[in-house]
Order: structure tokens, then sequence, then C-alpha cells
């Protein structure tokens, strides 16, 4: 058996090197990336048959990660206070997108969904790559998000250049995603 932490190096360095990885988070198993390479990204989202007009959530292990690709200054106080509450933690939030956030991030829209993690992979995965990672549901589109390793597509695990080792953070399901611009619920 591979030990964790030798699957961990792997999954670190594949990201380094403009890989795709599937990562344990919150409530399922997710595949990311690098947000800054294009080339990664559009792979990604090949790999999960999804478009790239969706938009993408982004998750770190704290707000500095995020803050190339977010405007929190645009947020109101009670807004600010509310989503810096709530982190770390199983809670994404849409905030407004800097000016330098990619649209393959983006998609079609001008905020962005980003989180401050908890979960102790997702955290290490951050701290060792240096900033924040492509993170949307390791699942090929319209398919169940998988809740454990098992339970991953084989052409996911096939696609990918990294699977981290760990267990998900017993959520039911994929984390909340509120817009803070507004407080609306969105899942």
């Amino acid at each position: 058996m591979t030990h964790p932490h030798a699957c961990l190096e792997t999954a670190i360095a594949a990201l380094r090197k403009g890989g795709v990885i599937a990562y344990p988070t919150e409530g399922v198993w997710g595949v990311g990336c690098d947000p800054r390479d294009e080339a990664a990204t559009m792979r990604l989202l090949a790999l999960k048959q999804r478009e790239v007009a969706k938009g993408l959530i982004l998750i770190a292990s704290g707000e500095s990660q995020l803050a190339p690709f977010i405007d929190m200054a645009a947020l109101d106080a009670t807004a600010l206070d509310a989503v810096r509450a709530s982190w770390p933690g199983a809670n994404t939030w849409i905030v407004p997108a800097s000016n330098d956030a990619p649209a393959w991030i983006t998609g079609e829209h001008d905020g962005i969904a980003v989180r401050v993690s908890a979960h102790p992979v997702v955290v290490a995965l951050c701290d060792a790559f240096g900033g924040a990672l492509v993170s949307t549901s390791a699942n090929i589109a319209t398919l169940p998000a998988p809740r454990t390793r098992e339970e991953l597509d084989p052409r996911i695990v096939a696609g990918v250049d990294a699977v981290a080792p760990g267990e998900t953070g017993g959520l039911l399901q994929a984390t909340p995603i509120r817009d803070a611009r507004d407080g609306r619920s969105l899942r």
C-alpha cells in the first residue's frame, strides 16, 4: 500500500506541473488544478464534460490565497463580516471577481465562488502548492458527485494525474453556496 504522505506529494507535484488531481473535500470528492493554468482548467472541464460558461469554485487554506481572484473590498461591511465569520469552514460564497480573475474560472459571471476550507487534505494541498485550487465535484456532469474514493468514476480516475489520499469531511452533500452580494442561497 502506498503511504498517504507519498500520495499527497504526488498530487502536489502534479499540480506544480500543470496537472489535474482528485481530492476529498468537506462533502464530496473534487477535481482541481491551478486556477491560473488555462490548459489544466480546460482539461479538467473536458474531463467533467462541463461548459466553461458555468464558472468554477476556488478553494483555499486562507483568504490571502484567494486575493488575486476576488475583490473583497467591493462587499459591504455586513457581507464581508458574514463571509469571514464562516471561514474556515464548509461555506462557499460568491464574491465579486477581481479584474485579474481568468475568464476560464469566472465563466459568464462577474462573481466567483470561493471557499476557505478547514478540511485537512485541502489545507495541506493549498499550503504545499502555495495557492488556491479549482474545486469542482469529481463527476461527469449530470452524474452524482462521489462521496467516497470508491465512488470515483473510473473515467475521472483515468483522466487525472494524481489522487490525493483521505476521506471527505462528513457533510452529506456539497457545501452550500451563497451570494455574498445579496444573501441569496444558490445551493
